[in-house]
């Protein structure tokens, strides 16, 4: 039996060219309305340092760096190199010279202590082995006072709605990805994943676990996803 971390890289490196495609027809485009307002509550600086874990094809790397400009620096990175090899393939098409991409594990990040000004992971963190450890890495090379940003899916909690979106993720959204993508087991497995996340509050939590403080949750969607930030201590 594969381990989650060789599971998940298998995803991954099969749906890298749908993978766009298929988050916007996914959450009908509602992803990018989140990292929009996830943004605006990180108030990213021009010049500022930043690092995308998980970053998959790059959207929310390159999201950040219209916001650090030619001063700062922005670093996406991601364990599928079919993902980066997309990702790196926008890079060539657009104006981002702050940008690069590193292949490399979300637990075992390598760079230095109080490295960057902002540490993000959006939509990856439910595919890690261990949640915590993650989140240590993350808080280990954000600098003091930076903050370590996770936009992901959580569990809603209004009552027919949350049964609808169970449906939605447990039915739909395979089928979605058999019709649109050719991949049924992974899009399978990416409803497991989400099915098997934390609460909010649970996230919350590992968030004080890892030495975060002043750590805040805004939810998405009915609770669809949610938003965490937490800083790190001066």
């Amino acid at each position: 039996m594969l381990s989650k971390e060789e599971r998940v890289h298998s995803v991954f490196e099969k749906i890298s060219d749908q993978y766009d495609y298929m988050n916007d027809l996914i959450s009908f485009k509602q992803h990018s309305k989140w990292r929009k307002d996830t943004m605006k509550r990180m108030n990213v600086q021009p010049g500022n340092q930043c690092l995308d874990v998980c970053c998959g094809t790059g959207e929310w790397t390159f999201a950040l760096a219209e916001k650090v400009g030619t001063e700062g620096k922005v670093v996406g990175l991601d364990f599928s190199q079919n993902m980066l090899n997309v990702g790196i393939e926008k890079l060539r098409k657009r104006q981002a010279p702050g940008v690069s991409f590193i292949h490399g594990n979300a637990m075992e990040l390598p760079f230095e202590d109080n490295s960057f000004d902002f540490v993000t992971i959006g939509f990856g963190l439910r595919n890690v082995p261990d949640y915590l450890q993650t989140l240590k890495e993350m808080a280990r090379v954000v600098k003091p006072g930076g903050r370590v940003v996770c936009l992901e899916t959580s569990h809603p909690t209004v009552p027919v709605f949350k049964q609808l979106f169970k449906f939605y993720f447990t039915y739909i959204m395979p089928v979605f990805g058999k019709l649109f993508a050719k991949s049924y087991q992974e899009y399978a497995w990416l409803q497991e994943s989400t099915e098997a996340f934390l609460t909010k509050e649970e996230l919350r939590q590992l968030f004080k676990q890892a030495g975060l403080s002043n750590v805040e949750v805004k939810s998405y969607a009915l609770g669809a996803a949610a938003m965490h930030t937490g800083k790190k201590q001066q």
